[in-house]
């Protein structure tokens, strides 16, 4: 017998638009043997004078576009339920093969979600089988710190997180999670990241811990994790991206190893040791001698890489994400010098280092 599903799906904006569904609809068929039990999770906006309206169309949405039924499982405040109430809404939860949420306030969902009861039936998705699919604020909570958006972005509270319930936590992948990350609508002010901008993002990327990335996902996209399969599916409009002290990595309409999402985590925590003192010393006395052999055999490495040596793509992310958080670094401490030579050494290997508004980005240059 085939092992159940196990999905998260991350869907950055319109997850009830044309665009987003096929992503629906091919979800769903996987999860569907030997029977498909859809569920809305109305908490996100259950605040709200029209939360009535939003799930009407909701399930409107998925019986007329992507062909099936979903229910709705309504917990809209933990301290307005009754104790029925709250059983049926937890006996929702463990039956269904669909969980679907989206649009709303984060904080308000996670406050509302904190019961122990609630996180451990959305983790047996994860564990036993079945598919998260979550969207805007409810993807926020996602991950093990959470972005408060209207807190910061409406009612001008100080840059800050919050805990989220940290289910990606469980498959390995300890992040932030950040929806509309390429958003537009600020016209002549920066509006990426969720609404927050490069100077915000920045200062809220200085208050995580070293071993924390953030996964953002833009808009009309989803990220689809295939937890038994160990792979991550980019699918829509845009890219999802990974980003550690503004270096980042994207991936567009393709398909990528789960382990790229653990790894970059474990190159932030691999160098983390460093101290102050010895970080401008031990930076290019580990680095050059561990580079220098790349260098001299640039051919040969290009060769087998064309040749379609997929170890030799994966070694050689892992090794200059961890070299550009180290000239990162170097930069943030006004340590030009190493940054400059931290730079050269990327050049020799071949890696192209290019510094954008958003951040820095790399690609191999053409032999």
């Amino acid at each position: 017998m085939a092992r159940a599903q196990r999905l998260i799906a991350i869907f950055g904006s319109g997850e009830t638009t044309p665009v987003m569904t096929s992503v629906h609809q091919d979800l769903i068929a996987r999860v569907s043997d030997p029977r498909l039990d859809a569920i809305l999770l109305d908490t996100p906006f259950g605040f709200q004078e029209n939360a009535d309206e939003i799930a009407e169309k909701t399930i409107s949405y998925f019986r007329n576009h992507v062909g099936c039924e979903i229910r709705l499982a309504s917990f809209r405040h933990s301290a307005r339920a009754t104790a029925p109430e709250f059983e049926q809404f937890l006996a929702a939860l463990g039956e269904a093969t669909y969980v679907f949420a989206g649009p709303g306030s984060p904080t308000y969902a996670l406050r509302h979600w904190r019961h122990q009861a609630v996180r451990e039936r959305l983790i047996a998705k994860i564990t036993g089988g079945g598919c998260l699919a979550f969207a805007s604020a409810a993807a926020i909570g996602l991950g093990a710190y959470a972005l408060p958006v209207y807190e910061i972005y409406k009612v001008g509270d100080d840059p800050g997180w919050t805990e989220g319930l940290d289910l990606l936590g469980e498959i390995g992948v300890r992040c932030a999670v950040v929806p509309h990350y390429n958003n537009r609508e600020g016209g002549t002010h920066d509006t990426r990241f969720c609404y927050m901008g490069e100077p915000r993002l920045r200062l809220l990327e200085s208050m995580l811990p070293d071993d924390l990335l953030i996964l953002g996902v833009d808009e009309y996209t989803a990220c689809v994790i295939d937890v038994e399969a160990e792979t991550v599916a980019v699918r829509g409009r845009g890219s999802v991206t990974v980003r550690r002290r503004g270096v980042e990595r994207h991936w567009q309409r393709t398909t990528f190893p789960l382990r790229e999402l653990r790894q970059s985590r474990e190159a932030a925590a691999s160098v983390r040791p460093l101290t102050p003192e010895r970080q401008r010393t031990a930076t290019l006395r580990t680095v050059e001698p561990a580079v220098a052999p790349v260098a001299r055999d640039r051919q040969a490495a290009d060769r087998r890489a064309a040749g379609g040596d997929q170890k030799v793509r994966e070694d050689l992310a892992r090794l200059v994400d961890v070299l550009l958080r180290l000239r990162s670094e170097a930069r943030r401490e006004q340590r030009f010098e190493d940054a400059d030579r931290l730079r050269t050494v990327l050049a020799q290997c071949g890696v192209e280092v290019q510094d954008t508004p958003s951040g820095t980005a790399w690609s191999l240059a053409q032999a």
